[in-house]
C-alpha cells in the first residue's frame, strides 16, 4: 500500500511492590495461591495504586486500569495508546515515578522480570495498531471471522513481526533474568 502509516502502541506496566529491608512481597497477607485480580491485596495497597493513578491521570495519560496481577504483591496499571515513541518515553517515566511514589510509603518496587522463582514474572506487554497517517484512523481492521478481523494491513504487519520474532527476542528481553520469566 502507498498509504503512510504510524504506528501507536499501549503498554501494560507489571510491578512488584516488596518490603525494602527483607525484599519479600511487602504485604503478608498477599498469600493466596493464585492472587490474580485479588481486590482485597489491591485494597491494601491503594495508597500507592491510586497515587500513582491520579498523577498519571493528571498527566494526561488516560488511566483506564489498575489490577492485581498474577503473583503475590503484583500490580499491573495500564493507560492509553499513543504514539510509540510517546508510549516508550511514558513507560520509562511510569517506571521512575512507580519507585518514586512507593519508596515514599516505605515500600520499593521492582519491574524485574522474574524477581521471584515461585511466582510469576513481571511483563510489559506491548498493543501494537497502524494507524492511516492523514485521518488517524485504525487500519488493522476489515477482516472476518477466519482472520479474527484482521484486514490485510494487519496479517501483513503481523507476518513481518512474527519472522522478525528470534532477533526481536534480543531486544525485548536483554538480560538473562528476561529469559527466566519466558520459561
Amino acid at each position: 500500500s502507498d498509504k503512510k502509516m504510524i504506528m501507536q502502541s499501549g503498554v501494560e506496566c507489571e510491578f512488584f511492590l516488596l518490603d525494602p529491608t527483607t525484599g519479600a512481597v511487602a504485604d503478608a497477607l498477599d498469600a493466596s495461591s493464585k492472587p490474580c485480580y485479588d481486590a482485597m491485596a489491591l485494597m491494601r495497597r491503594f495508597d500507592v495504586i491510586s497515587e500513582v493513578m491520579t498523577a498519571i491521570e493528571a498527566l494526561g495519560w488516560g488511566p483506564y486500569q489498575a489490577d492485581h496481577e498474577d503473583a503475590n504483591g503484583q500490580f499491573e496499571i495500564n493507560w492509553d495508546y499513543a504514539d510509540c515513541l510517546v508510549t516508550a518515553d511514558r513507560h520509562v517515566f511510569f517506571k521512575y515515578m512507580v519507585r518514586t511514589l512507593a519508596e515514599k510509603k516505605g515500600l520499593r518496587a521492582t519491574f524485574m522480570p522474574k524477581p521471584f522463582v515461585e511466582l510469576s514474572g513481571s511483563g510489559a506487554h506491548y498493543h501494537t495498531s497502524l494507524h492511516d497517517a492523514a485521518t488517524g484512523s485504525n487500519v488493522c481492521g476489515g477482516g472476518d471471522r477466519s482472520t479474527h478481523g484482521l484486514g490485510e494491513t494487519a496479517l501483513k504487519f503481523l507476518g513481518g513481526v512474527l519472522a522478525s520474532a528470534p532477533s526481536l527476542a534480543a531486544l525485548t528481553n536483554p538480560t538473562v533474568n528476561s529469559y527466566k520469566r519466558l520459561n
